[in-house]
């Protein structure tokens, strides 16, 4: 009876317990403060940080922009696949903590000719049939995981997934900032058109007044030729102008993941629509929000994982 005991208790500290180091989160120091002059309070900071891009940006038509760009970007749909093979992959590695066994059956069916060798009177009733039927259920294999390998590869699939997980959300913030910076900057274009425009008007404008002046001896010819230098200046202007838009136009499109088009918008730019600046005073522990970080943390976290898969591989070598 003692030595079963002694045998139950060894087998569950050796279970209880895993190869290679547990993961821990390294310490870093951060300031209590922000040192900065007139920092704003740390409620309204907080505050801003919590918003959601809809909420940041208040324009309809980039919010149906990026409601677009996040259900047809090419970028995104392959961080969701690459999601989706991640978490098979930690259900495969997970299965190997678990015994495998197998089910088969084998099933039989005969019917015996009345007319046969030795045939029946009709007076005897007999049955003609005969059914065999067997099921075997098999263990086929069962690894126990004395050592934790097993364990510790979950653990690394886990982090892997958790990882590949935070890298859609990258991919995504990434998305939806490209989105909106190229919005904008299309907007900014079209506000700086129309004032190119407008500015050709005027330098015309401006033009036959100095025509006038000329032909009546006020103007000379140099003041003639510098104000049609400036109607140039402006008309060169508009063009360029004109093939930003449409190369913007196109990087939206293919954010979207749609042939260059062009991007319908209305009404005039409106800069009270966006917030001007991020303001200061934000907590360090935001940066704990970014994907980037969590997946390379998650990162650290499958390869401090895989120590412990790959020592009893090593040890045996």
């Amino acid at each position: 009876m003692n030595y079963r005991t002694t045998l139950v208790l060894i087998a569950g500290w050796t279970t209880g317990c895993a190869v290679g180091p547990n993961y821990h989160r390294p310490a870093v120091q951060t300031p209590q403060t922000f040192r900065a002059p007139d920092p704003l309070p740390a409620p309204q900071a907080e505050s801003f940080a919590d918003l959601k891009w809809w909420e940041v940006f208040k324009d309809a038509e980039l919010h149906q922009l990026v409601r677009t760009a996040i259900q047809q970007n090419y970028d995104l749909r392959e961080a969701v696949a690459r999601v989706e093979a991640a978490r098979a992959n930690l259900g495969i590695t997970r299965s190997d903590q678990f015994p495998q066994v197998g089910v088969s059956g084998d099933l039989q069916f005969n019917r015996t000719s009345r007319g046969g060798s030795f045939p029946l009177p009709r007076s005897i009733v007999a049955s003609q049939n005969r059914n065999w039927g067997e099921a075997f259920l098999n263990l086929l294999s069962f690894e126990v995981d004395i050592w934790g390998r097993l364990r510790r590869a979950t653990e690394a699939a886990r982090a892997t997934l958790l990882s590949t997980e935070e890298n859609r959300k990258a991919v995504l913030t990434t998305l939806v900032s490209d989105v909106a910076t190229s919005y904008i900057t299309l907007r900014e274009l079209d506000y700086e058109l129309e004032i190119a425009r407008r500015t050709l008007e005027t330098r015309r404008a401006s033009l036959q007044l100095v025509q006038s002046r000329q032909g009546g001896g006020v103007a000379t010819l140099l003041d003639l030729r510098q104000a049609e230098e400036l109607v140039h200046t402006a008309a060169e202007t508009i063009p360029v102008l004109l093939q930003q838009s449409e190369q913007t136009e196109n990087q939206i499109s293919l954010l979207l993941g749609e042939n260059p088009r062009a991007v319908i918008r209305q009404g005039r730019f409106n800069e009270d629509l966006f917030p001007p600046e991020v303001p200061t005073g934000l907590p360090s522990a935001l940066l704990e929000r970014r994907p980037d970080i969590r997946a390379a943390e998650q990162n650290l976290i499958a390869a401090n994982a895989e120590i412990g898969w790959l020592e009893p591989h090593t040890s045996r070598d």
